[in-house]
């Protein structure tokens, strides 16, 4: 394992944190932008970046998106959809997440701040996206449009891309799952190996699902159960996992079945990292260079198409 993320598991076991499911949820919600804070360091933000907050109707409501234009603009536009277990996270503990990918791919990043579960159980996150990626396709036409997210974040990503297949709607150039979770009943091996200890604890990765759908019967649903779905036509995508993650087996085997549907793959490995290493590249050189490699995965499925500007 990574020494500096060794020394976060050992500093986070020295706190004694309380598992998440005995605790309310916005204290979770509040130690969890803590914990965001403390990942994010000192570094500083990538000059040149403009950004913008907006506010957008849905159906039944408003939710927000905040838009990061490149210092290089190169026709490219990410819809970002955060992690956090679908209950946890927004716009703001993930601010360093789409700099990066803004800087990195040259791309206008739309980081969707979705309403959350238990308020807003599934699917009314995934709705949100849905949204979210259609107001980006009109607020920035003629781009390489790229869907993408991070652990709960990533399975809207893969719901939304089923959604725009299903309904003739947005015809994403790629998608970028990093850490998503694939299977609601966490059957896999590396739960069993890595589900304690970890910084991601198996008991809480039921808490979110308990929080984002309530009803078992639900988590049958496609855009649950992902390793259950059709593929078929979905864009090419890029996964990344982690080593030390309970839900390593689960991208792993998304990546399969996503073959096996026809789609093309890129399955990118972190060694020595957990769950959630995104979000700690401004103090860990490891998952600095990881991000910057599932970066480099997605340039490589955009860099032949011409400038779509």
């Amino acid at each position: 394992m990574d020494r500096f993320v060794r020394a976060l598991i050992k500093w986070q076991a020295g706190g004694r944190p309380e598992p998440a499911r005995t605790l309310p949820v916005a204290q979770v919600r509040a130690r969890y932008a803590a914990q965001a804070a403390h990942a994010r360091g000192g570094a500083a933000r990538n000059a040149g970046i403009e950004t913008k907050d907006h506010v957008l109707d849905a159906v039944d409501g408003e939710f927000g998106v905040r838009t990061y234009l490149p210092p290089a603009d190169r026709g490219r536009l990410v819809t970002y959809l955060h992690g956090g277990g679908w209950v946890v996270g927004d716009v703001d503990t993930h601010d360093p997440v789409c700099r990066r990918i803004a800087s990195f791919l040259g791309a206008v990043v739309v980081s969707v701040d979705y309403r959350r579960a238990p308020e807003h159980p599934h699917p009314g996150p995934l709705r949100d996206g849905i949204a979210a990626s259609e107001w980006a396709e009109r607020a920035f036409p003629g781009r390489h449009h790229v869907i993408a997210g991070d652990s709960a974040g990533g399975a809207l990503a893969v719901g939304a891309a089923m959604h725009h297949r299903d309904h003739g709607g947005v015809r994403f150039a790629a998608q970028l799952l990093v850490y998503p979770p694939a299977d609601p009943y966490l059957r896999s091996e590396s739960v069993r190996r890595y589900g304690t200890g970890y910084l991601s604890e198996v008991d809480d990765l039921r808490w979110y699902y308990d929080q984002y759908v309530p009803d078992p019967a639900r988590r049958a649903d496609r855009e649950i159960d992902l390793l259950g779905a059709d593929h078929r036509g979905l864009p090419p995508t890029v996964i990344g996992t982690a080593e030390f993650d309970p839900l390593h087996d689960e991208g792993v085997g998304l990546a399969v079945r996503l073959a096996a549907g026809g789609v093309e793959v890129h399955h990118v490995p972190a060694p020595g990292l957990v769950h959630g290493y995104l979000l700690m590249a401004g103090i860990v050189p490891a998952a600095a260079v990881a991000t910057r490699k599932v970066l480099t995965a997605v340039e490589q499925l955009l860099a032949p198409m011409p400038t779509a500007q």
